[in-house]
């Protein structure tokens, strides 16, 4: 008879309720477990296997060791919820998602306090009642980036580049795993502010120009030390109610960020009459034909009419735009069965991990800061395939 683990009963439903997941779902976690039994162990009148616990500890991201404590664990506080009214409820994949980033977020900044490192300055430098334009400003100056002259057709590696190279972590992926994708409707980022290590996650579930917007606007979360999720974060004309205010001025210092009001003066008058022709410079400049039409409105380029029918045609070119990117998606798969292989898992690893952060626990192992098994938790990588994860940094 398989050993019993005499795990705490409120523990373990307060696992599986942290980790926003029904009875119904983690029972069917393991073959022929039922809610009932499930809600046995919970309450404690039965207790499941060791190998059961287990299997229920890796399905709630959980140590199996935390089922054994005495009481339940003081946990990451939620982050706060900036997203518009009426938003989906996090499930599962996101509490995860910012659990680990949060994580990760918790041991840089420790390491980086405990050895003296000096604050960020521009951390906070800045708050909601200051000029969204000023902040654009300073987040410029301080990256060093000018959008009018990215010299690369990716504008979102050279942000990532540029605030990395300053102390910001930024994680992109669209996965926890290769069965639980992050939906870009719940969750598109959110931003974690700390003067020493500050953090931010892309879900990149979509394509380049929306995740810029999304990486620019978790920028000036940081700049306001405004930790919080976003999502549906591009501006919108209506519903302007259903938004934070932190959301949208944190919206208007990214418009300011990514189109720069003498870069969008400067633009022949007559790409605003013509949908395709703002496709085409909206692409230059990494970021949607969208996003560039509310500012051509907000500037008065164009007419609150001219808006209306040159947003529906944009929509248009939109759509046709996603067809040839998913035709493109699925031709890749189709070569990929033909020839095995796929996306680099190190190189995804890498962007869900942070470069940054990846480089910084590589140095701590050499250093003897930390040991090896810490650094496989910290990089989701085993450590004799470290190599194989430092080979994507400089690639």
């Amino acid at each position: 008879m398989a050993d019993k683990a005499f795990i705490t009963p409120n523990v373990l439903k307060w696992a599986r309720e942290s980790a926003r997941m029904t009875e119904e779902t983690a029972a069917a976690k393991i073959p022929k477990l039922t809610v009932e039994k499930l809600k046995e162990w919970e309450e404690g009148t039965s207790q499941p296997t060791i190998r059961q616990a287990q299997i229920l500890a890796k399905a709630y991201n959980r140590p199996f060791a935390l089922f054994f404590l005495p009481e339940v664990p003081r946990d990451f506080q939620p982050l706060q919820d900036f997203r518009k009214s009426g938003s989906k409820e996090l499930t599962t994949s996101s509490i995860f998602i910012i659990r680990e980033i949060q994580q990760k977020q918790a041991w840089i900044s420790d390491v980086y306090s405990e050895n003296n490192t000096e604050k960020l300055p521009f951390v906070g430098r800045f708050s909601i009642k200051d000029n969204p334009k000023f902040v654009a400003n300073d987040i410029l100056a301080t990256l060093k980036i000018n959008p009018a002259n990215y010299k690369t057709d990716n504008p979102i590696r050279v942000w990532i580049n540029a605030a990395e190279s300053n102390g910001i972590f930024v994680s992109r992926t669209s996965f926890i795993h290769s069965r639980m994708k992050l939906d870009s409707d719940e969750l598109q980022g959110f931003a974690i502010s700390d003067p020493f290590a500050p953090f931010i996650f892309i879900n990149s579930d979509d394509w380049n120009a929306p995740q810029l917007f999304t990486l620019v606007h978790e920028l000036a979360h940081i700049w306001i030390a405004a930790t919080g999720i976003s999502n549906g974060i591009e501006p919108e004309i209506v519903n302007r109610d259903k938004f934070n205010a932190i959301e949208l001025f944190c919206n208007e210092v990214t418009a300011n960020a990514l189109i720069p009001s003498e870069i969008i003066l400067s633009i022949d008058k007559d790409v605003f009459r013509n949908s395709q022709e703002i496709f085409k410079t909206a692409k230059n400049l990494g970021i949607s034909s969208f996003a560039l039409l509310v500012r051509a409105l907000n500037l008065q380029l164009v007419s609150p009419a001219e808006y209306i029918t040159l947003k529906r045609q944009a929509e248009i070119e939109y759509q046709a735009f996603l067809k040839r990117e998913a035709e493109k998606k699925a031709a890749l798969k189709l070569k990929q069965k033909e020839k095995p292989g796929g996306p680099n898992p190190y190189l995804l690893r890498l962007n869900k991990n942070s470069r940054l952060f990846t480089q910084v626990v590589l140095d701590a192992l050499r250093s003897g800061f930390v040991q090896p098994t810490q650094a496989s938790f910290l990089l989701g990588t085993p450590s004799n395939n470290f190599h194989k994860l430092e080979a994507q940094i400089y690639k």
